[in-house]
């Protein structure tokens, strides 16, 4: 780590369990300082409790724009952003899986654009599901608008909007779609953007899915591994990503499924 890296904050959004937690416990034994932040502050707290080095935690629901910004406004000098907050299926209802998963995520990406510097990186959470979407000019034209007002409204029209399976898997579509649109302009600061696509991962809200949905126990028997994956599995590729190692790797996906999407699409 170099001394201009002991000036910048690392952001872990989501971080008061699952993969966000694991993202935050490897960044901190690498010596990086962070900023926890989670819904449950409470969450965030214990999580921020057991690390090492300098590290915060508080309350930031990502619909909240005063919120976001106040978050911001913490943060300085910008070494990572990862993002892993989100809604599954059984969670909650389509639309607003679409304004928690797509619209604020996106808010959240440009709001941080003040922050970075060379060298600066985000990596935005998706899921292996936004692999299973067909491609649909029409459908990606109003994802590629979160910030429109009646970006979900134009998916009600089209019979989109209120199913909360096919709500999760466009929304990470378009969560894919936004970090190859704001990838360029991360580039111009000398930053990079990346989205990270888990497949099944045995966190709570994998294990909420995983209990709910009989197709998610087909992915995994058909998938090379035959195994859910591990939150610090995800948690080394972000560790990778943010890296000096990843220097050229921006405005694209990374799927980190276990072979799930391959199985699913040959069988």
């Amino acid at each position: 780590m170099t001394a201009s890296d002991t000036a910048r904050t690392d952001v872990v959004i989501g971080a008061g369990s699952g993969m966000g937690a694991a993202v935050a416990r490897l960044l901190a034994s690498l010596g990086r300082r962070l900023l926890l932040a989670d819904r449950d502050e409470v969450a965030a707290a214990k999580v921020a409790a057991d690390l090492p080095g300098d590290t915060e935690a508080l309350a930031c629901d990502i619909t909240d724009e005063t919120a976001v910004a106040g978050l911001v406004e913490r943060t300085g000098t910008l070494g990572a952003l990862v993002v892993t907050a989100g809604l599954s299926p059984n969670m909650a209802d389509g639309r607003t899986i679409y304004t928690v998963n797509l619209v604020a995520t996106d808010a959240v990406v440009r709001a941080f654009e003040p922050t970075i510097a060379p060298g600066s990186v985000g990596v935005v959470f998706a899921s292996s599901a936004a692999h299973q979407v067909p491609a649909d000019p029409a459908i990606d034209s109003i994802l590629d608008d979160p910030a429109s007002p009646d970006m979900i409204e134009k998916l009600a029209a089209v019979g989109l909007a209120d199913d909360s399976g096919l709500a999760y898997a466009i929304s990470k579509r378009g969560v894919v779609r936004l970090v190859e649109r704001h990838a360029r302009r991360w580039g111009e600061a000398s930053g990079r953007l990346v989205s990270l696509s888990p497949g099944i991962i045995d966190t709570p809200m994998g294990r909420l899915e995983f209990d709910n949905q009989p197709i998610m126990a087909d992915m995994v028997a058909g998938s090379a591994l035959r195994r859910e994956g591990r939150p610090e599995e995800i948690a080394a590729v972000v560790a990778f990503l943010v890296s000096d190692a990843a220097s050229f790797v921006t405005g694209t996906d990374v799927l980190v499924d276990g072979g799930a999407v391959a199985g699913f699409s040959t069988a």
